[in-house]
């Protein structure tokens, strides 16, 4: 039996993935704030292992910990923590946030996937299987944005931690492989809140719009495929931080 656990496994690339992991084999732990019990519908219908936690990120200590007690009535076996979930403020200039949408940001972007790691890392470190972290980055975490920039921050955070982390691991016996992979153009919820911007506090709306317009973006179901082929990849980890269209 392999285990995967994915965060934001409610909507856009997280469900997808979710659901293209609920195979015979596979025991899925999908992580969001509201449970979809169609996912659990069809797990059962597919011989699927499937656990739903209601859980808010932006709580990350209480995750974390949730997830280490979890993880400590399971029986070694292969696993991978998909960190994926993110929450995004209206984009605006910094100076002109909301204070307290900024710091959900950060919590649920950064701080769950790091503490997340940490309790993955722990909680496992003596199971002797092949042990992943694929956390789901961005461009704008190599490349800034204005009215961006919390996002941008969370997520050069996440490529930079894991850079760290797979230092750590290496020089471990049967130490876990890290990726921070950015996925692509996906048309999600995200997107839409992009486009859709006040132009004012965000020009670059114009270019997401484009991006649609264009047919640029690529479907949660088809990015959510090529990810998870390359989180199955012989040479997973290899480098820390990459992107899937150069991957």
């Amino acid at each position: 039996m392999k285990i995967t656990i994915v965060t934001g496994s409610s909507r856009g690339l997280g469900r997808a993935m979710a659901e293209q992991l609920l195979q015979p084999g596979h025991h899925v732990l999908g992580i969001a704030r509201h449970a979809d019990p169609a996912l659990a519908a069809l797990a059962e219908r597919r011989g699927a292992g499937y656990t739903a936690w209601a859980q808010d990120l932006a709580d990350a200590p209480a995750a974390a910990q949730r997830l280490a007690d979890w993880l400590g009535a399971q029986a070694p076996a292969d696993i991978a923590l998909i960190n994926n979930a993110a929450a995004l403020s209206d984009p605006a200039p910094l100076r002109d946030g909301q204070l307290d949408s900024l710091g959900r940001d950060v919590r649920v972007g950064l701080e769950a996937p790091l503490l997340l790691s940490a309790a993955f890392l722990r909680a496992t470190a003596g199971w002797g299987t092949d042990r992943r972290i694929l956390n789901i980055s961005s461009g704008l975490g190599r490349r800034a944005m204005a009215g961006s920039a919390s996002y941008c921050a969370i997520k050069a955070g996440m490529d930079h931690f894991s850079r760290a982390v797979a230092l750590e691991e290496v020089g471990r016996p049967q130490g876990a492989r890290i990726v921070s992979l950015a996925p692509g153009i996906i048309d999600t919820d995200m997107q839409v809140q992009l486009r859709g911007a006040d132009r004012t506090q965000f020009p670059e709306g114009a270019l997401f719009e484009s991006f649609k317009n264009s047919g640029q973006l690529d479907s949660p179901a088809s990015a959510a495929a090529k990810v998870l082929a390359f989180l199955a990849r012989a040479d997973f980890g290899r480098e820390p931080v990459t992107d899937i269209r150069q991957a």
